[in-house]
């Protein structure tokens, strides 16, 4: 009876910490290194794994392999408090299913054969494994992707980057180029060589003239790798900024990184926002001090470049610079001020970037996925020019250090008659500045729609300014 309990608990701990171990990766674009060393939450990994990672093996070295069980028992609470609490869980694509396949075999070897009840020799193997085959796998992957870019020879690329604002800019250059060419943009985020990569190969119509693709970065090398597989003839650095600051640790680290961009053996032409301090030359253009005159509401923006005025329904002043990149870009391809001006019609507002949604006779401003200090405060800006009461709901900014999150906490302070915390990352920061009259905490996004009928009322304006999941 006891050995059949063991046996149980062994692949239910087995089950759990490969849950644990592999959730976080993919948190982490599975990289090793990125969950030990910059795990916005480190104490999780101690608790969920390596705590009972090592009490399970330490437990059933010392009692001859028979009382595992009671730690399994233990820790399954532990771990279900854990599940229940994440909100983003773990999508089962086929490099998840491969990993838990060979964690199963490991395990079931190691007993079968050896009967021992270890958890750290399969997950070690399964890990090795895993990797080993994602990395034959991507060799074929990247084959595949190359020939079918080599089979459209007409087709012009256009490689975007920058600190923040990459999607934004992604998105309005496919929107005003659509005006005149079969444009097709890569989907979402997606901004990352596997995911680009992906995109050639399932997704990337035959017939496309222009494809626009995202580019972004967690390290030195990240942009140089897309580049030199899409090899853009047209290129956009948007603003630099501390955005990862803590892979980059410096600004500059960051800029050079960005500019990897600018290496592309077909490069026709590139504009790079002045932020990246850089010399032009004849092919790189600056771009910025040629805005003027931005007029931001809570309807649209409008600015001139180069004498033509141009307006978008698309709110934050902040978003000028990122429209102004994308009809410098449309410009070098040929379109006319009145080509660009139908597009910028056809630019609808990026899903949970600064989106006004009108509900209940209250205005919410979905600024969600928006976590730079330049877009923040621009959100800020905006929800100041709102007559009636202002409610910010963030959890601050993630990716930044806490000077950043003091200026924004208290700019917030001047401006919301209510501001609610979400976790417990700069929460302390917020309290220490913040009017405690004003201030609430909300632990877990479970309570959000408690919160906002207990705090919100019709009337007002409700800005979700960064939302973070709940793992930082």
């Amino acid at each position: 009876m006891l050995t059949v309990l063991n046996l149980i608990a062994y692949f239910a701990m087995l089950a759990m910490l490969g849950y644990y171990i592999i959730t976080t990766l993919q948190w982490y674009s599975y990289r090793l290194e990125r969950v030990l060393f910059h795990h916005t939450k480190p104490w999780w990994n101690y608790l969920y794994f390596l705590l009972p990672f090592v009490a399970y093996d330490f437990v059933m070295a010392i009692t001859q392999q028979r009382y595992g069980f009671v730690v399994t028992l233990l820790y399954l609470p532990l771990f279900v408090f854990w599940v229940r609490g994440i909100d983003k869980r773990l999508v089962f694509t086929g490099r998840v299913k491969r990993f838990f396949g060979a964690l199963a075999l490991f395990g079931l070897f190691l007993v079968l054969v050896f009967h021992h009840y270890s958890v750290f020799i399969p997950i070690l193997l399964a890990w090795i494994v895993s990797v080993s085959i994602e990395k034959m796998l991507f060799g074929a992957f990247r084959r595949r992707a190359l020939k079918r870019l080599e089979e459209m020879p007409e087709m012009k690329v256009v490689g975007v980057t920058a600190s923040y604002g990459k999607t934004s800019i992604k998105n309005f250059i496919a929107a005003i180029l659509s005006e005149k060419y079969r444009v097709y943009a890569t989907p979402r985020s997606v901004n990352t060589l596997g995911g680009v990569m992906k995109d050639v190969n399932d997704d990337l119509p035959a017939n496309t003239q222009i494809y626009v693709v995202e580019m972004g970065a967690r390290g030195e090398g990240d942009i140089a790798e897309i580049t030199r597989f899409v090899q853009p003839h047209y290129a956009v650095v948007g603003k630099i900024g501390p955005a990862h600051i803590e892979y980059f640790k410096t600004l500059e680290r960051i800029r050079d990184t960005k500019m990897e961009i600018l290496q592309s053996p077909r490069l026709l032409e590139a504009w790079v926002h002045e932020s990246a301090q850089i010399k032009p030359t004849e092919k790189i253009h600056l771009f910025g001090p040629e805005i003027q005159e931005i007029e931001a509401t809570l309807e649209q923006t409008c600015f001139t470049l180069e004498g033509e005025r141009y307006c978008a329904k698309i709110l934050g002043a902040f978003n000028a610079i990122n429209l102004a990149a994308a009809i410098h870009v449309a410009k070098a391809l040929g379109l006319s001020p009145e080509e660009i001006r139908r597009g910028l019609e056809r630019i609808e507002p990026v899903p949970h970037r600064l989106q006004r949604i009108d509900a209940g006779g209250k205005v919410i401003l979905d600024d969600s996925f928006n976590g730079n200090i330049d877009g923040m405060m621009a959100s800020f800006d905006l929800a100041a020019t709102w007559p009636g009461r202002k409610v910010l709901i963030t959890p601050g900014l993630v990716e930044a250090d806490a000077d950043l999150n003091e200026k924004v906490a208290r700019r917030a302070d001047e401006i919301f008659d209510r501001i609610v915390v979400t976790g417990d990352l700069n929460y302390a920061i917020f309290k220490k500045i913040v009017d405690p009259d004003k201030l609430r905490r909300l632990e877990r996004k479970s309570q959000m729609e408690e919160m906002l009928a207990e705090e919100t009322r019709p009337g007002d304006l409700i800005l979700f300014a960064n939302d973070a999941p709940s793992f930082v």
